[in-house]
């Protein structure tokens, strides 16, 4: 996935702070946690994503010739600093949360530990990866709560911000739930199930509607989904059922039918009389346009017959949360624990462990954000990944992945599960705080 994305593809404070380290020999551990300072109203949760693609990032980490011929030509380094660049490559260790684990603000899902200019340099593709797969599997995930048991696609490459947005949401959506995606190359890098009808070019294309959907039925009889919203939804379905019979006897079964546009929810109700009316009882329809999470949960509410979703622009973009308030900081160098104290953006120092505690009925009761090896009740949720720069297993399969999400999204506590305004407990221990303490008396 990253083997093309060239490690200059950070911002240039990595670079000068790198210059300054080896000018001033400075090649201690250091310790840097990811995390999210807080949420946005209208997100409970989080769902963790990005993991794999960060850690194939760790792997290929290197500046090839090329790249340090360029940054020689810019004349901001020294040659014995660009000579040093040579050689690095990321041989540190590696804590996260696995990917489909549900977290909340203050707890870190990925820890790195290598010496520091390592750590370092890692800083803006990471969190470049870690934020935008967890903001789209988080905003994915209330579709899928929403939408239990329906079929939901991701329609959103075209309105994604950059091909790799678009590729990785397809990813993301997927681990939190969705069925699949309509971004091919998607299929083809992750194995995720593909999606997809016609556009309304195709039915524009022929001067008889009834003939576009037959030309489509016998170039692919194994998926018949006919979009009938171009000129009138509800006469379209007339001439769908109208060209059941002809299909059938070729052998060709009508899978579904498609709307984009208009009322969703009405039309789908004359839709479904009209399909069902003519035989057609096993024949779905599938809504797509402008929906979110919300769209769905009031169509589902209100009894609208729609047995799938496209959703697209709103998922890839997340538009109505684009970003998370999320950081990469410094919490330990040179076995000392470190702490930054910025008005608003203040951290808790150390390496970190967060401890998760279920209730009788075995949802999410509440969690401990506190200091490695001051073991609390409950589930450690991060785990060892990466050491000396090696991965400790295999990736996982995205099968696995999104069985563990589904896992944790049935133990949310049920206000959650609903998107109500919850606020779930998250403890600071008190080991946390002393260090913190501590820390402030000596800087």
């Amino acid at each position: 996935m990253n083997s093309g994305t060239s490690i200059l593809l950070t911002d240039l404070y990595q670079l000068t702070m790198l210059q300054g380290y080896h000018d001033t020999g400075m090649q201690e551990t250091a310790v840097f946690e990811f995390f999210v300072r807080r949420l946005r109203p209208g997100r409970g949760f989080l769902l963790a994503a990005g993991l794999e693609q960060s850690l194939e990032f760790f792997e290929q980490l290197r500046f090839t010739p090329g790249e340090l011929e360029w940054l020689a030509s810019t004349q901001r380094f020294s040659k014995d600093f660009l000579a040093s660049l040579e050689a690095l490559r990321f041989t540190g260790d590696v804590h996260a949360m696995p990917e489909g684990t549900v977290f909340f603000p203050n707890e870190p899902i990925l820890r790195v530990t290598a010496p520091i200019a390592q750590a370092q340099l890692v800083e803006t593709r990471l969190i470049n990866l870690l934020h935008f797969e967890t903001l789209i599997a988080s905003k994915a995930a209330c579709s899928v709560l929403m939408a239990p048991d329906k079929l939901l696609v991701d329609f959103g490459l075209r309105r994604a911000h950059g091909a790799e947005a678009g590729l990785l949401a397809a990813r993301a959506s997927y681990i939190a739930g969705f069925s699949g995606t309509s971004t091919v190359l998607a299929g083809e890098q992750f194995g995720i199930p593909l999606f997809g009808t016609m556009a309304h070019s195709f039915i524009q294309a022929h001067d008889d509607e009834t003939l576009a959907f037959e030309h489509f039925a016998h170039a692919q009889p194994e998926n018949v989904v006919l979009l009938i919203d171009t000129w009138d939804t509800e006469a379209a379905a007339h001439k769908v059922v109208a060209l059941a019979p002809k299909l059938a006897h070729a052998g060709i079964r009508i899978k579904g039918v498609r709307i984009d546009s208009g009322d969703l929810g009405e039309h789908a109700r004359r839709v479904r009389a009209i399909l069902d009316a003519g035989g057609l009882n096993h024949v779905i329809i599938f809504a797509s346009g402008d929906l979110d999470e919300y769209a769905l949960r009031d169509m589902l509410a209100a009894g609208v017959p729609v047995d799938g979703f496209g959703v697209g622009t709103h998922l890839d973009t997340s538009s109505d949360q684009p970003y998370l308030d999320c950081a990469y900081k410094l919490q330990e160098y040179a076995g000392r624990a470190r702490r930054k104290r910025s008005e608003g953006k203040a951290t808790w120092p150390g390496r970190k462990q967060v401890y998760r505690r279920l209730d009788a009925e075995g949802r999410m009761a509440g969690d401990v954000v506190t200091l490695e090896g001051d073991d609390q009740p409950g589930e450690p949720l991060l785990e060892p990944v990466m050491r000396g720069g090696r991965r400790l297993g295999a990736a996982q399969p995205l099968a696995d992945v999104r069985r563990r999400t589904a896992g944790n999204l049935a133990r949310l506590p049920h206000a959650l599960r609903r998107l109500e305004e919850f606020e779930y407990r998250v403890e600071i221990a008190p080991a946390l705080h002393q260090l913190a303490a501590q820390v402030d008396q000596h800087s």
